[in-house]
């Protein structure tokens, strides 16, 4: 070691001018490194340079780095940028959080003030709906009633008799059906009847014969959601739900109808093909049904219809000859009477309620 420093002194005296020239830290760092950079650097210089370095930043650490690399082919210029960008990332990774924190929070706090005042835009702009389904709504008539009676001048809106379909009125006109005033604001009504036999499902009759409505007395305008016979019992329908009702009778919509039928006689396999697959009746062909007769009792048959049109089941086993002594109508729209004797009603929970308007709604 004691023989290199002659050499290297005198080398730094050839130098002398060049040295001058440059910067201090830059040619102090050349002479000090190769001077004792191989002792040094054994003995620890390694960590001191690499631990200076770190601690220390800007020129000083960038001054040394290309003695550093050709000593141990590391340089400190990198380990200075990582430890610099690696002790400025916290820092921008918290600015972050707190501007998106800052950002969530107001968006958090806008759309409040934002949705009460569209809702309150919806609430007060004036409700616009077809003059037909308004009467429907209040319980007055289905709709294709509705539209008969506007074609026949039944209908006044704002005192003015209105003939044209279509017509579309507000929350706010004052709406007359025969000269009775209706409201949009109704209470609708859902009720399952087990029918009895002797009763007919109009709201009164000329004859002075028992109703439905003598069992089901409700003060809002109802009507039964199809019609039974007056000897056939089971499930019915009643509500001030125009829309609802016209959608559950319409055939379109293919509402099934259950049906318990007991004949005069056992049904033969033949006639029951026939039936699954369709009859002609006079006022067109059927469409195809389900039909299951009791093994233990021939006489007594299932049917599942979707049609529901006038006094069907009878008709389609008249065609084959059959008398129907019994008929029952077990469910309509999957609601049933299951817990109700003869002559008594319930009103349809909402489960239910809901279910007829996805059963209406499916078929749209």
């Amino acid at each position: 070691m004691r023989q290199q420093r002659p050499s290297t002194s005198s080398s730094s005296k050839r130098a002398g001018p060049r040295k001058d020239s440059r910067s201090d830290a830059r040619s102090g760092s050349r002479s000090d490194t190769r001077s004792g950079s191989r002792s040094d650097t054994r003995s620890g210089s390694r960590s001191d340079t690499r631990s200076g370095s770190r601690s220390e930043s800007g020129w000083d650490a960038r001054g040394s780095s290309r003695s550093d690399t050709r000593r141990d082919g590391r340089s400190d210029s990198r380990d200075s940028s990582r430890s610099e960008s690696s002790s400025s990332r916290p820092v921008g990774r918290r600015s972050s959080q707190q501007q998106e924190e800052t950002r969530t929070r107001g968006k958090a706090l806008r759309p409040k003030g934002d949705q009460g005042a569209r809702t309150r835009n919806v609430e007060e702009a004036p409700q616009i709906t077809r003059l037909n389904k308004a009467i429907a709504d209040a319980g007055v008539a289905s709709r294709r009633r509705a539209d008969e009676l506007i074609r026949s001048g039944c209908v006044r809106i704002n005192g003015m008799v209105v003939t044209e379909l279509g017509t579309k009125v507000e929350i706010d006109d004052m709406v007359t059906v025969n000269g009775e005033p209706i409201t949009r604001y109704k209470h609708l009504t859902y009720v399952v009847l087990n029918k009895p036999k002797d009763h007919i499902t109009t709201s009164s009759d000329e004859k002075g014969r028992a109703t439905v409505f003598d069992i089901v007395k409700i003060k809002s305008r109802l009507f039964t959601i199809g019609r039974l016979d007056r000897n056939t019992t089971g499930v019915l329908l009643i509500t001030n739900d125009g829309d609802l009702a016209n959608k559950l009778m319409h055939p379109r919509y293919g509402i099934t109808r259950v049906y318990k039928a007991t004949l005069d006689k056992p049904l033969r396999q033949d006639h029951m093909r026939a039936i699954a697959k369709g009859v002609e009746l006079e006022d067109g062909p059927t469409q195809p049904v389900e039909i299951a007769v009791d093994p233990s009792d021939k006489t007594s048959v299932l049917l599942a219809i979707r049609e529901g049109r006038n006094r069907e089941v009878r008709r389609i086993f008249e065609l084959f000859e059959y008398e129907v002594k019994r008929l029952d109508r077990k469910e309509y729209a999957n609601i049933s009477t299951r817990g109700l004797k003869r002559g008594e009603y319930r009103h349809l929970t909402r489960e239910e309620v809901a279910e007829l308007q996805r059963l209406v709604s499916s078929a749209e």
